[in-house]
């Protein structure tokens, strides 16, 4: 593809993905680590968004162990994952990338595009083993830039108790109008049917995106009939009364502290609520977003990628082609699975693995074989200005300011300025 110089790149993309929000299981601590130059040429430059993990923790281990049986030394640096982007551009730029950054996969088409990834057929990896739901977060214009260590999705927890009182069997929610029922009867009980984040940040369409994506609709055209559907679903809810108005700025967060109170019956969260909701006040289970029709909507995936910055000294790609392998094993992927309580492994052979130490995983194993990136489709770089349109349209209907259909007009008008088609 036709690429602009990687300067102009750093400074567009630097700026874009300065409002992309971390959608990962391990949320980010404040503080970024310090740059480190590349070193002796034993010594194998790493970069990844998890400063809450020290030198001394399981996941610094783990890697520096893959750079053992690699035959180098490898010299981990850890930023939040806006300056860890930021960062990689600049390094870019000026010609001192690191050997192997591991990246949000929204980020993954924004490094490829500015011309400083290596794709993984040039760089020998074989990406056939990874589920290609997940791997084509990573690509652009058909080529693979990167391979994920794992993913992270949306599912619908539940409170067992609420809805033993409420009648309602989870099982029969197979499709949106079962849903609604369930949560009408939950209301006629006197108790709180659903919450969900519906703030106007990545967050916000992240959540929406299994309605949107389980309505038959597409990122490349936010006003269509199908996606109108999705957030007219959304909007009737709190017209009435089955989700609060407190949807409208909660974040994932938020979300999953009004569920935790034990007055909800269901919340949209994801695959790192796991732990908290085994330790909740009230047992709880999970059912995958149902689509309009009936089965599992397509939901996005969270994680990050191994992507490999492109060296001058080629001769170092044979190291690093090494660790990616080592870091992707079936029983590495479980380890980074259950390090970050937890990612789904990518491969068939990693899911058989985790499933055969942690079966509880089974439903979360099934959301991830059924989602879906979110650049998906070729979107690339174009998919934060398309999310951004699509959270402000969401935003809209649900304040009252314009109709789903109005709202969702002015949306696609939005992308399609900000993305030239």
């Amino acid at each position: 593809m036709t690429r602009t110089s990687l300067p102009t790149r750093v400074a567009v993309f630097g700026t874009a993905f300065l409002a992309l929000s971390v959608l990962t299981a391990c949320a980010s601590a404040p503080q970024p680590g310090s740059p480190v130059e590349n070193a002796a040429d034993s010594a194998y430059t790493w970069w990844d968004p998890y400063p809450q993990h020290d030198a001394n923790s399981a996941w610094a281990k783990r890697v520096n162990a893959c750079g053992q049986q690699a035959g180098v030394t490898i010299k981990r640096t850890a930023y939040d994952t806006t300056a860890l982007t930021n960062q990689a551009l600049l390094a870019g730029q000026e010609g001192n990338a690191p050997d192997v950054i591991l990246l949000d996969n929204p980020v993954v088409s924004t490094l490829a595009d500015a011309g400083m990834l290596a794709t993984m057929s040039d760089f020998g990896l074989d990406t056939a083993r990874f589920d290609k739901n997940l791997i084509a977060a990573g690509e652009l214009d058909g080529k693979a830039y990167g391979v994920p260590i794992g993913a992270n999705t949306l599912a619908l927890y539940y409170n067992k108790k609420i809805l033993e009182d409420a009648g309602v069997n989870p099982e029969s929610i197979k499709d949106w109008d079962s849903l609604t029922a369930a949560l009408k009867k939950v209301k006629a009980v006197g108790k709180k049917p659903i919450t969900f984040a519906g703030i106007g940040t990545e967050e916000g369409s992240f959540q929406f995106l299994p309605w949107f994506w389980g309505a038959g609709a597409q990122l490349t055209q936010l006003d269509s009939p199908q996606a109108v559907e999705a957030l007219k679903l959304w909007n009737s809810w709190l017209k009435d009364g089955l989700a609060p108005n407190s949807v409208i700025n909660n974040s994932q967060n938020t979300t999953w502290e009004e569920f935790l109170t034990g007055d909800f019956a269901f919340a949209e969260n994801g695959t790192w609520q796991i732990d908290s909701a085994a330790k909740a006040n009230f047992p709880t289970g999970i059912v995958q977003i149902p689509a309009k029709n009936g089965g599992a909507a397509p939901t996005p995936t969270g994680g990050e990628f191994l992507t490999v910055p492109i060296q001058k000294d080629t001769k170092r790609y044979d190291a690093t082609k090494k660790i990616l392998e080592c870091m992707t094993t079936p029983e590495g992927l479980v380890e980074t699975g259950t390090t970050f309580a937890y990612y789904i492994p990518s491969t068939t052979g990693g899911q058989e693995a985790i499933l055969a130490k942690e079966p509880k995983l089974k439903p979360w194993v099934e959301a991830v074989r059924s989602a879906k990136g979110r650049t998906s489709d070729n979107l690339g770089t174009k998919y934060p200005k398309i999310s951004e349109a699509l959270w402000t349209g969401v935003q809209k209907a649900l304040s009252g300011s314009a109709s789903p259909a109005d709202a969702l007009k002015d949306a696609q008008a939005q992308a399609k300025q900000a993305t030239g088609n």
